[in-house]
């Protein structure tokens, strides 16, 4: 099974922290070059400089997904520059935890901006580059939340099905073209966004950290939270050649603990 990625040019958005930061890494030890994308230039020049490095050429670009037209410029300039990329990681921070009918409505369009229009700018910069090239992976980092509603993540949920939808559509649109493009769902993930909705679930609830931790816990049939590399290997498979024949499809990686298929 050939998973190597020796010789392609990756672009990993939220790549300084957690599940993007662990698919950088990923993507580089199997050979890749990669390009880290992210807003904090200081996070991203240390992680650069810290790439399995086998005669690969890593970069980043510094731009902030609250920014969308930033984004578009900053992307346009690399790749004229530097040229396509053969694979896309759409991975961004989810919205603040809240219900659905607590929200503003300017909360809503903010995650719309920074979830569903970057991925469009991301997707419609590197699609041009993927068609010439002969392949093409782009693969959104989202939530089994689009399968399952997740309690508490009122605009999450919302955002998420849209970009699940937008993400089927460009997979039937692309798909002649050796583009795949899947969604990769993870659960419960020890991540800093992962703990920041632990503490707010114990403020709200006025109960102690490791209770809603270990409640959480137990709704997960492998009792554990995944690590962000287990995260990060279903991405790599996903952006190798061994998963030319896999599109438009959603892979929740959650120890089982989507309650449907």
């Amino acid at each position: 099974m050939n998973i190597s990625l020796k010789g392609k040019h990756a672009l990993v958005c939220g790549s300084t922290q957690g599940i993007g930061k662990e698919t950088a890494l990923t993507f580089a030890s199997l050979g890749a070059n990669v390009t880290l994308v992210a807003r904090n230039r200081a996070a991203l020049e240390k992680l650069v400089r810290q790439l399995p490095d086998h005669q690969q050429k890593h970069r980043y670009i510094c731009a902030d997904f609250a920014e969308p037209k930033v984004l578009r410029a900053a992307l346009k300039k690399f790749m004229d520059k530097y040229g396509p990329a053969h694979i896309l990681v759409n991975n961004t921070g989810g919205p603040p935890a809240g219900d659905a009918i607590d929200a503003d409505t300017d909360e809503f369009i903010d995650a719309f901006g920074k979830h569903l229009i970057c991925n469009q700018i991301l997707a419609q910069g590197v699609v041009p580059g993927m068609k010439s090239e002969g392949y093409g992976r782009i693969i959104n980092i989202i939530s089994t939340s689009v399968k399952q509603p997740l309690k508490g993540l009122g605009v999450s949920n919302t955002i998420r099905g849209a970009v699940a939808n937008w993400a089927k559509t460009l997979a039937n649109e692309l798909a002649a073209f050796n583009i795949t493009v899947n969604n990769v769902l993870p659960g419960a993930t020890k991540t800093q966004r992962l703990y920041d909705i632990i503490e707010r679930r114990a403020e709200k609830f006025g109960t102690e950290i490791d209770v809603q931790e270990a409640a959480m816990i137990g709704h997960i049939p492998m009792q554990r939270f995944a690590e962000p590399v287990e995260i990060a290997n279903a991405i790599a498979f996903l952006a190798s050649p061994a998963a030319s024949y896999i599109t438009g499809i959603n892979i929740p990686v959650d120890g089982g603990r989507t309650g449907c298929l």
